[in-house]
Formats: structure tokens, sequence, C-alpha cells
């Protein structure tokens, strides 16, 4: 046994080795395929940080990011001392962990569902029906749920009711989660399908011979294929908890509703491009962006101390 495990590591360090040489002596041609992926990542991921200075000026295009007056953090405090502040953090917080509480189980149970079937066509076809909601652009998504809930919609056809939903406040919430959950379900399932496939089927069959049923299955044998898929996307869902579609929400939003619908990305949008106030709607889009940070390594070492110290 260990002559094996010598032989082994001994195949795998001149693996290794001649790797490092092939790479040394072709160090051109790597260098030709990985130069423009990575000019592009430092244009248009790098080079545009600097644009969060306009947070701190009071920014004039005609002058430009140097040009334009310092005036340090008076944006950041002119929002935070706003009055509709809170309102539009707390919507903004609502609609995310709503979303997350009830969206975010709802691809893990579809994975469960899905692997239940046994006929391959039949999976196939469920599966075709569950991801052709994801292709659906979000404004022709807007649009079908603005004709649907409408007085003469298809909703209130089916109630004998004339409400429009769309002017009710108490009711964008609602419908703006389910309309992600439909969207977006089906698509997000297959990350947990493709984990589910690692599952043991000799463990699954042992637990049916012992009498375990579904949930004892799923619990015993299912669960643990997909623990730590479910816990990194759980992190990444928490650590986006502030960035709210910004497209869905505008187009979801009428006078009516603005009570629970304006959210913070629709105010920097509205700030920003519509009233010309660059500095301060990039502040307000630094503050998202900050609490986003914050919320991801919170959760992420709480993950860790929850879960052996395995975290992202």
């Amino acid at each position: 046994m260990k002559k094996t495990q010598a032989a082994a590591a001994a195949g795998s360090d001149s693996r290794m080795h001649n790797n490092l040489v092939y790479i040394r002596q072709h160090w051109q041609l790597y260098l030709l395929f990985m130069l423009p992926a990575f000019l592009l990542t430092i244009i248009f991921r790098y080079i545009p940080m600097g644009g969060i200075a306009i947070a701190f000026t009071e920014y004039n295009p005609i002058r430009g990011i140097l040009g334009s007056e310092w005036i340090g953090f008076e944006n950041f405090t002119r929002f935070l001392s706003s009055p509709d502040f809170m309102r539009y953090l707390m919507n903004t917080l609502k609609l995310s962990v709503y979303g997350l509480l009830w969206g975010f189980p709802a691809p893990i149970l579809l994975a469960f569902l899905l692997n239940r079937i046994l006929s391959s066509k039949t999976k196939q076809k469920i599966q075709l029906v569950l991801y052709m909601p994801n292709f659906i652009s979000v404004i022709v998504l807007c649009g079908i749920v603005r004709v649907m809930l409408s007085p003469t919609g298809m909703i209130n056809s089916l109630l004998g009711t004339n409400t429009n939903f769309m002017t009710m406040p108490s009711a964008f919430r609602t419908i703006y989660i389910a309309s992600g959950i439909w969207q977006g379900a089906g698509w997000a399932s297959i990350i947990y399908t493709a984990a589910l496939s690692n599952a043991s089927e000799e463990l699954k069959e042992a637990a049916k011979i012992d009498g375990a049923n579904i949930i004892q299955q799923i619990k015993a044998v299912e669960w643990p294929a997909i623990k730590d898929t479910v816990l990194i996307q759980f992190i990444m869902s928490v650590g986006n908890i502030m960035s709210v579609g910004f497209e869905k929400a505008y187009a979801l939003q009428t006078d009516l509703n603005l009570n629970t619908s304006e959210i913070i990305s629709t105010y920097v949008y509205k700030k920003g491009l519509l009233d010309g106030d660059y500095g301060f709607s990039t502040a307000v889009g630094l503050f998202n962006t900050v609490i986003n940070l914050v919320l991801l390594i919170s959760m992420n070492a709480l993950v860790k101390k929850m879960n052996e110290g395995n975290g992202i």
C-alpha cells in the first residue's frame, strides 16, 4: 500500500513538473489568450471604480471629477437625514428579505421534486416548462403582470371583480415576489438538480429497504449532497440583499403604489438620471453597496460558525 501511494505521489509530481516546463516553454501562447480577458477586466471592472469619487463631490459633468468641488460626506449626510430615508431603506429590505424567505427555498424544493421523477422524458418536458420563464425579458414579464392584474385582466375575470391590483401599495410586494419566483425558480433549480446527482443511489435504496419515507430519504441521503451548495448560494443571496432589481421595480411602479414600491435603486435612478444630481445618486448607490458588503461578510462569518468553519 505504501509503495502504491509513493508511486502515485511520484507520478503526480512528475506530471506537475512536465506541465510547468510546458508553460515555461510556451508562455507567449498563454499570454496571448489571457491578455484580452485581463485587459477587459481592468478596463470595465477596475477603472470605473474611480467614479466612486463622484459621491464626495458636487459633480459637474463639464468640469469632470477632478474639477468638481470636493464636499466630503455631505451627500451621505443629506441622504441619511432625509425624511424619506427610512421608507426607502425599509421598502428595499422588506422586498429583499421577503423575496429571500419565499424565493430561496423554491428552487430547492423544485430540485427535490424533479429528482423523484423516474422517467427521463417526463422530467425533461417538465424542466423545459419550468426553465422557459427565465428567458422572458423583465419588461415583457412586467407587461404580462400588468395585463393580468388590470381591472379587465384574467385574475379579475376569475374572481369576478374589477380591482386594479397595480394601484394597491399592499399588493406590490406580493406581485413582485410571486412573479420573481415564477420566472426564476425553475432556472435556479438547475444547480441543485446537478448537485443531487452526487447523492448515492445505494444509500437511497438502503433507506427505502429500511422503510424510510420520502422526507427521511431527503434528510438522510439527498440533503447532505446539496448542503454545501445551498449554504454558498444562501451567503451570496444575503450579500445581494440590498440589490433589488431596478428594472422590475420601476416597471411595476405606479403613482399610487409609490409608498411601497419606491426603493433605493429606483430613487438613485430618478435622482441621478432624471434630476441630474449625479453626486448625490452616486453616494446613495455607494451606501447601498457598502451595506451589501457588510451583510455578505457578516453572513459568511455566521455560516462558518454554524458549519464547522466552512464558508466561502
